[in-house]
């Protein structure tokens, strides 16, 4: 049974029916195809699911892979993507604590059961009981969604490309509704994931250095995590000089471009703002195999930690010698965040205008017009596209 005013199947255009509501969604049917907004078929929450009215989404890099690149592990078709957005509690199942009609909400990739051996562990944010989802699918392992009579796959544990989506209700987190939507929407995954992945996967100490590859909204994420956490000296590096502005906004101290020094490795420009020393800590944010070795040698011989966070990459070489003297190898998911443990904190700091959001929301777009989305983010001063909904 379904909580609330609204139990029936809906068919995502905001037109009332007798029978429901007609509604669109942006759905791809194989990989590098354009996205179609078509009207689909939403059904009810079954009994620990949520059926959320979107609001606003916005587009993550992740996106961006499964709907333009081949290789992806898990190419499931057709799909509705999007994993980043926020919206509002439309109808629940019997068995969802916590939340009611009217709420507001963000999708999570994740979930915290507080209980098995992962959860109660401070040392990974990967619950055992709830996984995070790769199938497409919900934890039944059938679909909410369809078109035509055909099952459409999601994105992770959710499709927030759509007027209306289903959810199980542990992957979802409950916001204050005096927090922007749209700071919401970015809160969801991009800018969360650096923020966590400089606080809690290399918890940057007062004092330290550290370098970010990709200034984009994870890497400024990490750069906004690691000025709060009193990192003395923190080195942007990206070929774009457009986001040297974006990264002194976040805490930035130095910039490199590596395109206006050619004759130098990454690693070694690092190398030179350091004393030759290297960095503490080093954060992958962009996805590249060719980074991953830059990024562990521009780190401090002996204790120095590089964190992997871009997606995108199925496998890369690594060089052995530096990593057998002594240095660090992590990768990261959400930024090492727990869902119930940590990302209140970032809601809060959010809602107390701790840090300035606005500064990576360039550019909107609506649903209908989601493929000018993909051509704005290759725009140099593009960072955060917002649709909405």
């Amino acid at each position: 049974m379904s909580k609330s005013r609204s139990s029936q199947i809906i068919t995502c255009k905001v037109v009332n029916l007798p029978s429901g509501l007609l509604l669109t969604a942006a759905v791809i049917w194989a990989c590098g195809e354009p996205l179609k907004v078509e009207e689909i078929q939403i059904e009810p929450p079954k009994s620990t699911e949520v059926r959320v009215r979107m609001l606003y989404a916005s587009l993550c890099h992740t996106d961006v892979l499964r709907a333009r690149r081949k290789g992806d592990p898990v190419a499931v078709f057709p799909r509705v993507l999007g994993h980043e957005g926020v919206g509002m509690v439309e109808s629940f199942g019997d068995e969802v604590n916590g939340l009611e009609e009217g709420d507001y909400v963000i999708p999570t990739m994740l979930a915290e059961c507080e209980a098995c051996e992962n959860c109660t562990s401070a040392n990974t944010n990967l619950c055992l009981t709830y996984p995070l989802s790769r199938s497409g699918l919900m934890l039944d392992g059938t679909s909410r969604m369809s078109i035509k009579g055909q099952k459409l796959y999601h994105m992770f544990t959710c499709s927030t490309w759509s007027e209306y989506m289903v959810i199980d209700y542990n992957y979802v987190h409950k916001i204050d509704p005096s927090i922007p939507l749209p700071h919401a929407s970015v809160l969801s995954c991009g800018f969360s994931t650096g923020f966590g992945a400089a606080w809690k996967e290399a918890q940057v100490k007062m004092g330290s250095t550290v370098a970010v590859l990709g200034l984009g909204a994870v890497g400024l994420g990490v750069t906004e995590g690691a000025r709060m956490l009193g990192a003395a000296k923190i080195i942007g590096v990206d070929k774009n000089s457009m986001k040297k502005d974006k990264g002194l906004a976040f805490g930035m101290t130095d910039f490199i471009n590596p395109d206006e020094c050619s004759d130098k490795s990454i690693s070694q420009m690092i190398k030179d703002l350091t004393g030759g020393m290297g960095v503490d800590y080093c954060f992958e944010c962009v996805g590249a195999e060719s980074l991953i070795n830059q990024a562990i040698q521009a780190t401090k011989e002996g204790k120095g930690k590089t964190i992997v966070i871009g997606g995108g990459i199925s496998s890369v070489k690594i060089d052995y010698f530096p990593l057998l003297s002594g240095r660090t190898l992590k990768g990261s998911i959400f930024g090492g965040l727990k869902v119930k443990s940590d990302l209140p904190i970032l809601m809060e700091k959010c809602k107390n205008k701790e840090f300035d959001l606005d500064e990576l929301l360039t550019h909107e777009v609506t649903l209908q017009d989601i493929e000018k989305a993909f051509e704005l983010l290759k725009q140099p001063d593009c960072v955060k596209v917002l649709i909405k909904i």
